[in-house]
């Protein structure tokens, strides 16, 4: 007699029965982005009165690169260094349905004063505005800014707080289905913006 069907499947560990989200769209390449970077670097000096009170200060992870490299640019552009700092809020991302209902903030790498300096905040994607909101309190821990603004290379709406960039490098409309990934080559071997969706009931 022929067994009929198992009726508990075994799925082999490490593989997902149908994938949790699905590509629609390359919004930016490499070239677009860098050269998007190219005019958020010309916008910050257009709006900098005094570059020797400018900082950066990313997000970890994608707003680092985005900090060395607008960093690297205005050097090339005024031979002038500008420095970055680093805050680590872990075990929350903004731009997806993940693990905590608030950021946490974690281990920091600001190698400069933040007293009276020009900050410039950088994160990969501006959401619900609630990562940004968690850098904030952190940054104030550290010091007092004369000011500090922000610098996202993608909106994409949704907020859930009165919190704006000055610098926005792209801004995309989304659904609360749709997540934006943003890869840098630092970090993903790869130089990408997505637009992806969720597959049905992954939804936050």
């Amino acid at each position: 007699m022929t067994p009929g069907p198992c009726p508990n499947p075994v799925i082999p560990w490490g593989s997902d029965p149908m994938p949790l989200t699905r590509e629609k769209a390359q919004l930016m390449s490499a070239s677009e982005i860098d050269r998007t970077l190219v005019r958020l670097a010309h916008e910050i000096l257009e709006r900098t009165k005094d570059l020797g009170k400018l900082a950066f200060i990313g997000i970890r992870r994608r707003g680092v690169p985005l900090a060395q490299r607008l960093s690297q640019k205005i050097e090339n552009l005024e031979n002038r260094n500008v420095p970055v700092g680093i805050l680590d809020i872990n075990l929350y991302r903004d731009d997806l349905s993940t693990v905590d209902i608030k950021p946490v903030v974690s281990s920091t790498e600001i190698p400069f004063s933040v007293e009276g300096k020009d900050i410039i905040l950088m994160d990969d994607v501006l959401y619900t505005g609630r990562t940004i909101r968690a850098a904030l309190d952190a940054l104030f821990d550290h010091g007092r800014p004369a000011r500090v603004q922000l610098l996202v290379l993608i909106d994409r709406g949704h907020r859930e707080l009165p919190i704006e960039a000055r610098f926005v490098g792209r801004t995309v409309q989304t659904t609360d289905l749709e997540i934006i990934e943003v890869k840098f080559q630092e970090i993903d071997g790869t130089e990408k913006v997505l637009l992806v969706e969720r597959a049905a009931g992954e939804a936050a």
